[in-house]
Parts: structure tokens; sequence; C-alpha cells
């Protein structure tokens, strides 16, 4: 157990890591180029979309036909449809604080600065949890190639999508005249959550051997809201100019993390 939880601390830490260089933008002005993260994003998407499925709601079905005394397939869409539910209260929380960010006074600068903060880092627990539940549902069996690179991916798909993230609070607060330093420092800060909530994830699962099917489906969940409702739109955005470069990148993504599972499972 003690192992799973380290990989899982391991894991959310890498997460967080790229929270903070996506922060790093307001201190070294050097963004990577938008048809590069639009490639990073679409291809982060079609990873947690395949991920999903193979890496989460497949186990979750199995283990369910195994233990549970409810149909499997109701056990994986309770599991799946609070996950979705859970990740977008959280949103709805982050758009809240924004809009209340926003119509704050100029004299009202910290408030804002707390808001925007506190947004990022709300939204950033249940990713942090769906990362954790990936890791701690390798203690329930032997630990194969297979599912460890399934928990691996869901880690570094949250971790893209973590960088913008970064940037999406350093950056706003380098406007409102904060230093570069504290800017990054806050921007990083939101991110801090996510090792917490990992080894709290973890650790439940590996608790509770009941929780397991409704976890791994809560994951799957979480992550195709992520997918489709964050970064799916964010990298078409420039779909005008560049019609397909992202849908490849969703497109490829998606395939690789197939392949790998098929391949390895």
């Amino acid at each position: 157990m003690i192992d799973l939880l380290i990989y899982s601390l391991a894991a959310t830490l890498g997460t967080w890591l790229l929270t903070a260089l996506g922060a790093g933008v307001v201190v070294f002005f050097k963004t990577p180029g938008r048809r590069v993260m639009d490639l990073m994003l679409g291809f982060a998407s079609g990873v947690m979309i395949a991920a999903s499925f193979w890496s989460l709601l497949q186990p979750a079905i199995e283990r369910a036909e195994q233990s549970s005394r409810l149909p499997a397939y109701l056990v994986a869409a309770m599991g799946f449809l609070f996950g979705a539910v859970f990740m977008w209260g959280s949103d709805k929380i982050v758009t809240l604080s924004r809009k209340n960010a926003d119509r704050s006074s100029d004299g009202d600068r910290f408030s804002r600065i707390i808001m925007l903060v506190l947004s990022i880092t709300l939204h950033n627990i249940p990713e942090g949890l769906a990362v954790g539940v990936a890791f701690g549902a390798l203690g329930r069996e032997e630990i194969s190639p297979e599912s460890l690179w399934g928990a691996i991916t869901i880690a570094l798909g949250i971790g893209l999508q973590n960088f913008p993230e970064g940037a999406a609070v350093s950056l706003p607060l380098r406007r409102e005249g904060v230093s570069r330093l504290r800017a990054f420092m806050w921007g990083q800060a939101s991110g801090a959550v996510e090792p917490v909530a990992g080894v709290l994830g973890a650790l439940l699962v590996v608790k509770v051997e009941a929780l397991l099917p409704y976890a791994l489906a809560f994951a799957a969940g979480a992550m195709i809201l992520v997918a489709v409702h964050e970064l799916i739109p964010e990298c078409q955005k420039q779909r005008e100019s560049q019609p397909y470069f992202a849908t490849m990148g969703i497109v490829a993504g998606f395939a690789v993390m197939m392949v790998m599972d098929v391949m390895l499972g």
C-alpha cells in the first residue's frame, strides 16, 4: 500500500510541476507556440478519452461484475455520472468566482487575486482525486505494465492541461500589478492541492474495496468532462485557420492510447 501511495504522490507532484511550469511563463515571458499548444492539448484530450474507457470504465465494469450486487452497467453509470457532476460543480464554482472577481472594484485587487487562485485550486481537487484513484486501483491486482501505463497516462493527460491553468493564474496576476515572482508563486500554489487529493484518493480506494468500481468510473467521468469541456474547445480556437491540426492531435492521442492499452493488455 505504501508503494501505491508513493506512486500517487509522485504522479500528482508531476502534475503540480506542470502547473508550476505554466505559471513560470510570467517569469520568462516565453510561451510555446500556439500550434504546439493546440497539438499538445488535442493529443492529451485524445489520450484521456481513450484512457477513460480502456483504463477506467472497462476495469470498473469487470470489477463490478465480480463484487457488486448491483448490475455492473449501473455501477459504472453511477460512478461515471457522479464524476462528471462533481467536476461540473467545481467548474461552476470557478466560473462564479471569476465573475465575482471581474465585478470587484479596483480597490479590491487582493480579493480578485484570492478568488482567482481559489477558483483554479478548487478545480484541481477532482483532478488530483482522479489520478489518485487510478494509482490506488493498482493495489487490487498484480501491477502489470499495461495497468501502470494506464495510470501514468491519466496523470500525463491531467498534467498537460495543468500547464495553461498555471499560466491562467500567473498572467492575470501580473496584469494586476503583482510582481513576477509573486505571480509565479501564486500560480504554482494553485496546483499544490493535487498531491494531497491524489494521496487521499489512492488511500480511499485501497482501504475500501467496495468503492473501487465506483471510483474508477468516477475518474472516467471526471476525465471525459475535462477533455470535452476544456481541452477540446481550447485546442480548437484556431480552427478557422487550421481546420484539422488540433483534430489530428486528438485522433493521434486516442489511437496511441488505444493501441498501447490493447497491445499491452
